[in-house]
């Protein structure tokens, strides 16, 4: 993806850095901090997602003439901050959880060490993207769990934006599922896509036959039939006369799913298609896939629950300021007091506590002043994971965690994370979070 993306922000990091331009603190040294004070109502673990998206965000914040003409018709800031702006660049340093981890309230998911101007800048674009496609991670990581191994593919683009669709796609392939109908994240984010046919392409034959004939005849007898347009029991009998017992799979959409797949299953058996598939789609979430465990079901496709979160589609993430420099030159740590808004000040670094079985039981977050004030972690220590890894030094984005080779290095690192937690994480029934975020 192409073109700047100064403008996906909120004016008040505008205002803010033309006020501390004025005032002399835009340089001010700062650290910022993106974290979840809690999880999701009833969630024990989330899923972070949207690291690689945001690195390319963050390459692309400049302000072209375009961006700047607007700003200084709409007159939003001082000239002298357009000025400001048009040489506008990230240049500091940015620490965060790898894309794929699990995090737990108080996680310092990602750390901003810059000026005060230049930090503040990528608020809300931090928050944009880590909020939505975390949500999306962390519901499709509860569905794959449940799936017990049956693959999951992603079919919610007709229920989102057009680019949230993408983004979308690319954070649920992260956290397990196999595909997506989405062909802009094949292209874009290397997800492998599929897709058939809808009831569209059925009803505009004049028989369920001649459509699964032209279908057939296009892509082969391996192909998916969608057999519940009419009647489904006439549907496998159709797709069976029509494909021969080598048909690839059938799709059902409708029903009282598991009694409908145990029949369709007994069917296929009796006409001796023994070997083709099952799939099912129909609005399905975590809970329904789970009460499709028992039955023969062989994958599942999932649209509107995992592109909102399943009924969470914000993460709840924030970003604040945690520390900055003093006029003596010395880090200060700096939180905020609001009622059920504390934050902790200062800067973190953190690590997971696993015993011998290499299963998760503690989030440590380490607490010191500024950079450098919190301890590193002794690589011999294997009873410590650390969490935190660089992303951008110097305003130079690590490019492992960019494009397609990013998103499955992402992809990979989830798998191994979902090892490491407790049992207990994966059951769907409300509960706090898996394991406790302890600050030393």
């Amino acid at each position: 993806m192409t073109g700047s993306s100064a403008l996906f922000t909120d004016q008040y990091e505008l205002t803010m850095v033309d006020a501390a331009l004025a005032d002399g603190t835009a340089e001010r040294e700062s650290l910022f901090e993106a974290f979840a004070r809690r999880l999701p109502a009833g969630r024990r673990y989330g899923v972070v997602a949207g690291t690689g998206r945001l690195l390319e965000l963050v390459q692309r914040f400049r302000f072209t003439d375009a961006e700047l003409a607007w700003l200084a018709a709409e007159r939003i800031v001082r000239p002298t901050t357009i000025d400001w702006l048009a040489d506008y660049r990230f240049t500091g340093d940015i620490h965060g959880y790898r894309e794929g981890e699990a995090y737990f309230p108080g996680s310092p998911l990602l750390t901003i060490h810059a000026g005060f101007a230049e930090g503040v800048m990528l608020e809300t674009i931090v928050l944009s993207t880590l909020n939505a496609d975390s949500s999306v991670a962390s519901a499709a990581a509860r569905m794959v769990s449940v799936a017990l191994g049956r693959p999951i593919a992603e079919m919610g683009s007709r229920r989102t934006n057009e680019q949230a669709a993408v983004a979308a796609a690319r954070a649920a392939y992260i956290a397990g599922f196999a595909a997506t109908s989405n062909l802009e994240a094949g292209r874009r984010w290397g997800v492998p896509t599929m897709g058939t046919a809808a009831h569209s392409f059925t009803l505009l034959h004049d028989s369920e036959a001649e459509a699964f004939r032209a279908q057939i005849d296009t892509a082969g007898v391996g192909t998916t039939l969608l057999i519940d347009t009419y009647d489904i029991e006439q549907g496998v009998r159709t797709a069976v006369e029509v494909a021969g017992t080598g048909l690839g799979a059938v799709r059902i959409d409708s029903g009282d799913l598991p009694t409908v797949v145990a029949a369709v299953r007994e069917q296929l058996d009796a006409l001796g298609a023994t070997g083709t598939k099952i799939t099912v789609t129909s609005d399905l979430d975590e809970f329904t896939i789970a009460a499709l465990s028992g039955a023969p079901v062989d994958s599942y496709g999932v649209g509107t629950s995992v592109v909102t979160g399943s009924g969470f589609p914000a993460a709840g993430m924030v970003y604040k300021l945690v520390a900055r420099r003093g006029d003596d030159g010395e880090w200060v740590s700096v939180a905020k007091s609001s009622a059920d808004k504390v934050s902790v000040g200062g800067r973190k670094n953190a690590a997971r506590r696993l015993d011998g079985t290499r299963t998760a039981r503690e989030e440590l977050v380490f607490l010191g002043d500024g950079p450098g004030g919190a301890p590193e972690f002794d690589p011999g220590d294997e009873t410590l994971r650390p969490l935190l890894v660089p992303l951008i030094a110097a305003g130079e984005v690590d490019e492992r965690y960019l494009g397609a080779a990013g998103t499955r290095l992402a992809r990979e690192h989830h798998a191994a994370v979902m090892e490491e937690l407790p049992v207990e994480a994966f059951r769907l029934g409300r509960g706090e979070a898996v394991i406790p975020t302890t600050y030393r």
